[in-house]
């Protein structure tokens, strides 16, 4: 019975959204048409200081990770490390990303992001330098921890930046640009690199490489504290409604809150999953095979840096071509975009064990450029990917979000796998055991996602339209914004979503009764109001100010204050007691604020003023309501929302409560109660919205309700209906 309540329930989940659902026609997606950009004009809409700072940094990036690579061996040597424990350090350096992905993120979806990239380049310089001075493997360890928590700032912060500094019919060329420069220092760094260890000469030649590497890597990022910061969002501001919308004073984003909605987002979950695996081979690749050429052809570093650069030549050769095919792939059809990226990576999985078995090192590298030709490719797109689905706001935090899943789970895993095979076998064991799933994993996930991405893109739409609206509506009658406005919220929890585009408005001082049956979702609205949920689409703002992404405890400090159902007090202490506990936020107010606060909510409650010494568990239900609400009221808040106000208690116990509220409501508080009771919510609501299965099938003035037979005398009263 379970399982078929389950499956009927799925199903009906599947209709609503289906019916919901509205995609756009191609034309009207942000960066999709007929008209085509030249890089040039990309570049000359937003300036070429931006574009080349970033490319120049993340080049240093991509150099310090190619000489690490090269250079694996010489330091395993120096510090008589074994190779499983040289290919844990080098590979999970970019695991190391992930502790300052996060961090990264927050500062690039708040803060100026070209301040941010420089400081973030001045450490990297300082860690790389501090690579060549390391006396042992701890401290190396630490060195490596620094430079990739340094070098986390690439994707979430340049990716933004770059994003809102240059029209989106260029983006797949930027990244490719990106990728070659990325690719032409990863080329030149073994060569280079080789050839410093080499001169420098002895067993610690390969810390020069670090030193020289360090210096230039501080001078670009100085010029990067001097980048304009472009409006948010504004590419797709433009394509989609033709205008810039000024966008209100940033809120404060909630990490938790924008990671529960991006995981909503079906393209960006694709995504992140599918290059998480292919990371368990991507990043060990490099260590595994320069520890395969050094133990099965004998070759020295020298002449692994020059087979590196040979290598890397085929990337070279490719990556021009590949983003002009993304971007005019987009600009036709999105889908198919992504589904090059994919196409791109499906071949590697049955290449990869036909260049370890490779007979010589010539035949091996040879044949080994085209997986790492293909893997680079998709991997530069990966960018423009996130940036097209990923609500402007959050930008930042979208791409931290993909650095944790790539970096972490799939570098980190790796590593750990690789070092495992490798204590039992060799590294071409290792290589196939792990390259060949995981890409094959990845590519056929990004192929079968790719039929995700114009919904999402029709969801991009749908917000830009939503907010241009708002913002002329309160252009329009600013003294007309409400206080609270909820507006297309869905909400899931898992797989089963409880609210269908559910929206309302809350006037100042004004009482609305959320009714419905149990299960209709009234509790989850006040969760997605209050900030204990994320709606996976949808808006909530207070007095015209997005707060979507904002914490609880911020929106607590905003004024919107939940008093949930069931017990809300400390039954072992006294009334005082849960009053000052209450009031422990309020520590760094002035004390006749406090003072003022308590002072009302005793007058407003006098039968607690002559209990304050008694135990809250004594008191009777009644009681223990009454100090609940008082307890949430010392806060003063701007918006109550009340759960189940009169669930369990005695008709003459929700009489004292509605005068109470009653009193509330005359002194302008603005309160929204979920309610059953119909009777309830006639003496106490100005407006009323009624709920059925997650949507709102009434939304009106409260009296108008109760003429609903389908609503009122059904649901409520508990008659037949007819």
């Amino acid at each position: 019975m379970t399982a078929a309540v389950i499956e009927a329930e799925s199903e009906r989940t599947a209709r609503a959204r289906a019916e919901r659902e509205v995609v756009f026609a191609d034309d009207l997606l942000p960066g999709v048409g007929p008209q085509q950009l030249t890089l040039r004009q990309g570049l000359a809409a937003g300036g070429s200081a931006t574009f080349l700072t970033l490319t120049t940094l993340s080049a240093f990036d991509e150099l310090e990770s190619a000489a690490l690579g090269v250079l694996a061996p010489d330091i395993r040597d120096s510090f008589g490390m074994g190779d499983g424990a040289i290919v844990f350090l080098s590979a999970a350096s970019g695991a190391f990303l992930v502790l300052g992905a996060l961090p990264m993120g927050w500062l690039a979806d708040r803060c100026r992001r070209g301040r941010v990239a420089g400081w973030a380049g001045l450490a990297f310089s300082a860690f790389v330098f501090s690579c060549g001075l390391v006396a042992n493997t701890f401290l190396m360890f630490l060195a490596r921890l620094g430079v990739g928590v340094a070098k986390s700032s690439a994707l979430p912060v340049h990716g933004s930046l770059n994003a809102d500094t240059y029209p989106i019919g260029v983006r797949g060329r930027l990244a490719a640009a990106t990728g070659i420069a990325g690719r032409l220092a990863a080329v030149l760094s073994p060569l280079a690199v080789g050839g410093i260890a080499a001169l420098a000469g002895g067993d610690d030649g390969w810390r020069w490489a670090f030193f020289v590497l360090g210096v230039p890597s501080a001078l670009v990022a100085v010029f990067a504290f001097r980048l304009p910061e472009p409006p948010r969002g504004q590419h797709e501001m433009k394509s989609v409604l033709g205008e810039v919308v000024e966008a209100d004073r940033a809120m404060p984003i909630s990490v938790e809150a924008a990671f529960a909605r991006l995981m909503r987002i079906r393209t960006t979950r694709t995504v992140v999953m599918a290059f998480a695996a292919m990371g368990f081979g991507l990043f060990t690749g490099p260590v595994l095979t320069n520890l395969w050429l050094e133990e099965r052809f004998g070759l020295g570093t020298f002449e692994r840096g020059v087979f590196g650069t040979l290598g890397g030549l085929g990337v070279l050769a490719v990556l021009p071509f590949v983003g002009p095919r993304y971007d005019r792939l987009y600009r036709a059809d999105p889908a198919r975009a992504l589904r090059l990226v994919g196409y791109l990576i499906l071949p590697v999985a049955f290449l990869t064990p036909v260049v370890w078995f490779m007979p010589n090192a010539t035949a091996f590298v040879v044949v080994g450029t085209v997986p790492v030709v293909l893997l680079s490719s998709a991997f530069a797109m990966v960018g423009p990917v996130m940036q097209s689905v990923t609500p402007y706001r959050l930008r930042g935090l979208g791409s931290a979000l993909a650095a944790i899943y790539i970096f972490f789970i799939g570098a980190t895993g790796g590593s750990l796998l690789s070092a495992l095979l490798l204590d039992s076998y060799d590294a071409r064991t290792a290589a196939v055991l792990i390259g060949v799933p995981s890409t094959l994993v990845g590519a056929l996930m990004l192929v079968r996602g790719a039929s995700f991405i114009k919904h999402d893109l029709s969801q991009v739409v749908h917000e830009l339209r939503e907010e241009l609206a708002e913002r002329d509506r309160q252009r329009q009658d600013p003294a007309d914004v409400p206080v609270l406005q909820v507006h297309g919220v869905d909400f899931e929890y898992g797989n089963v979503q409880v609210l269908f585009d559910v929206g309302f408005e809350v006037r100042r001082g004004e009482v609305l009764a959320l009714l419905g049956t149990n299960g209709a979702g009234k509790s989850t609205i006040l969760k997605a109001v209050c900030g204990l949920g994320t709606p996976s689409r949808g808006v909530v703002r207070l007095n015209g100010r997005t707060i979507t992404y904002v914490a609880p405890e911020q929106r607590g400090r905003l004024g919107v204050r939940l008093l949930p159902g069931g017990k809300g007090v400390f039954p072992a202490m006294t009334v005082r007691d849960n009053l000052d506990i209450a009031a422990f936020q309020l520590r760094d107010r002035d004390a006749g604020f406090l003072a003022r606060r308590r002072s009302y909510v005793l007058d407003v409650f006098p039968d607690l003023a002559a209990r304050l010494g008694q135990r809250a568990g004594s008191l009777s239900g009644g009681q223990q309501q009454q100090l609940a609400l008082a307890m949430v009221l010392v806060h003063d808040p701007e918006v109550l929302l009340i759960d189940e106000l009169s669930l369990g208690l005695a008709p003459v116990v929700v009489q004292d409560l509605l005068a109470v509220v009653e009193r509330l409501k005359a002194d302008g508080l603005t309160m929204i109660i979920v309610e059953q009771s119909l009777n309830v919510a006639l003496a106490i609501a100005d407006r009323a919205v009624f709920l059925e299965k997650g949507q709102v099938r009434f939304s009106g003035d409260a009296q108008e309700l109760a003429g609903r037979d389908d609503l009122a005398r059904a649901v409520f009263l508990g008659k037949d209906g007819g």
